[in-house]
C-alpha cells in the first residue's frame, strides 16, 4: 500500500511510492571492474517543495553478506510534472553530476530514465551516460542500471532489490515494549483481563 503524506507538495504524489528508507542487495558487474554483491541503503524524503530528495549508499558484500568495503554513493533531486514527465539531477562521490529525464509508465509506479547530459571531474573515471529503470513491485523497490563508456557500449551494470525500513521512532517505540508483552501485542489477556505488566499492581 502506497501512503500519501498529508504535507507532500501536490506535485510529488505520482512519486509519493518512492518515498522513506529502502535497504536490499543486489549485483555489479561491468567490463574492467570486479563483479561483486553489494548491499545498498536509499532514502526518499521530502520537506513541502516540489522535490524529493535522494540519497544513496552501496557497499561491497563478501560471501557472508558482511560490509567489506564502500561501494558508491549517490544524491540528488527529483521533480515530476503534470505530464508524468521526471528530471533529476545527481551527483556522484566519483566526481560525475548528471541530469536524468524519463517518464512514469502508465497506470504503473515504474519510471524509466535516461541521462541528458554528464559532466565529469578530471579524477573521475571514464562514463559517458546511461540508462536507470524503477519499479514499485509487491511493497518493494526495484532498478536496474545501464551505464556506457567510451570503450564500452551501453549495458547493464547494477541491479538490486530493496525493502522498506519501518519509520525509526516506530523501531524504537517496538524495542521499547517490554520482554513479557503477549504476543500480537495484545493489550488484554486471553481471558480478556487488561494486560499487565509482570511487577505491576
Amino acid at each position: 500500500m502506497i501512503e500519501i503524506p498529508s504535507d507532500l507538495n501536490p506535485a510529488l504524489v505520482p512519486l509519493a511510492f518512492l518515498l522513506g528508507r529502502w535497504e536490499g542487495a543486489g549485483v555489479a558487474d561491468f567490463p574492467g571492474t570486479e563483479k561483486c554483491n553489494f548491499g545498498q541503503e536509499v532514502t526518499f524524503s521530502h520537506d513541502g517543495r516540489d522535490f524529493l530528495e535522494y540519497t544513496s549508499h552501496s557497499w561491497v558484500l563478501d560471501g557472508e553478506g558482511k560490509k567489506v568495503r564502500p561501494l558508491e554513493t549517490e544524491s540528488g533531486y527529483w521533480r515530476v510534472d503534470k505530464d508524468r514527465k521526471v528530471e533529476i539531477v545527481m551527483i556522484r562521490d566519483q566526481g560525475v553530476v548528471e541530469v536524468w529525464y524519463g517518464e512514469l509508465a502508465d497506470q504503473k509506479p515504474q519510471i524509466d530514465l535516461a541521462t541528458d547530459a554528464v559532466a565529469r571531474t578530471e579524477a573521475a573515471g571514464p562514463y559517458s551516460g546511461g540508462k536507470r529503470l524503477y519499479g514499485y513491485v509487491n511493497s518493494d523497490l526495484m532498478w536496474v542500471g545501464e551505464k556506457a563508456t567510451p570503450d564500452v557500449p551501453l549495458r547493464p551494470y547494477m541491479s538490486a532489490h530493496l525493502k522498506k525500513v519501518a519509520d525509526a521512532s516506530l523501531q524504537e517505540w517496538a524495542e521499547s515494549l517490554p520482554d513479557d508483552m503477549p504476543d500480537g501485542v495484545s493489550f488484554f489477556n486471553a481471558d480478556g483481563t487488561p494486560y499487565k505488566p509482570q511487577g505491576e499492581a
